[in-house]
């Protein structure tokens, strides 16, 4: 796999782990309403599941590529569509301001992340997108599917880490975070369809 692939691979990976998504923003949300120690168990559910969402997308990618290879090649422009759409949704996007969440328990993070699109597509996309173009084998796409999960977890640590001071930065200069995280989705969807 060339440098450059590897290279957006990563800035696709880190964007969209750190965007607000449902995983994160119950995190913040947790953290600054019941602090660490009482959502210990609900961000550890969090990180479960995550890993556990992107081994089942591992499995799919590869079942894909080894029963029905020409899949793939649409899969990767299903993808580039993903992430153009999220970049104007992040472009567009302002902070959100929803209700606290009542209870900070293991199984509700863990289930949360089944039905938590955002990581099944950034899973499948960053596979389909970069990946499979050099290699299809289950090792491999499970070992690039633990690194995305991985970053995600660094990624909802730095919610929970920094949840107050990010939630204030953040909605205090938005727009321009948005629109540089947008612009630089554009280009890893330029680099995928090369």
């Amino acid at each position: 796999m060339p440098g450059y692939v590897l290279g957006n691979f990563f800035i696709y990976s880190v964007i969209n782990a750190f965007t607000p998504g449902p995983g994160n923003i119950l995190a913040l949300n947790t953290v600054t309403n019941y602090g660490y120690k009482k959502g210990k168990p609900l961000f550890w559910g969090i990180f479960a599941g995550y890993y556990v969402v992107q081994i089942i997308c591992a499995i799919f990618v590869f079942g894909v590529s080894t029963f029905l290879p020409n899949v793939l090649g649409i899969m990767k422009y299903i993808g580039a569509a993903y992430i153009l759409w999220l970049a104007v949704h992040i472009a567009l996007s302002k902070p959100t301001t929803g209700d606290t969440e009542k209870s900070a328990s293991f199984i509700k993070g863990f289930l949360l992340q089944f039905v938590n699109v955002k990581i099944y597509l950034f899973g499948i996309t960053a596979l389909t997108g970069y990946v499979t173009d050099y290699n299809t084998s289950l090792w491999i796409l499970l070992l690039f599917e633990l690194i995305i999960a991985t970053i995600g977890t660094a990624a909802t640590l730095t919610w929970v880490g920094m949840g107050v001071l990010i939630q204030k930065a953040y909605q205090k200069h938005y727009r321009a975070i948005n629109i540089i995280l947008a612009l630089t989705l554009l280009e890893c969807v330029y680099s995928m369809l090369r």
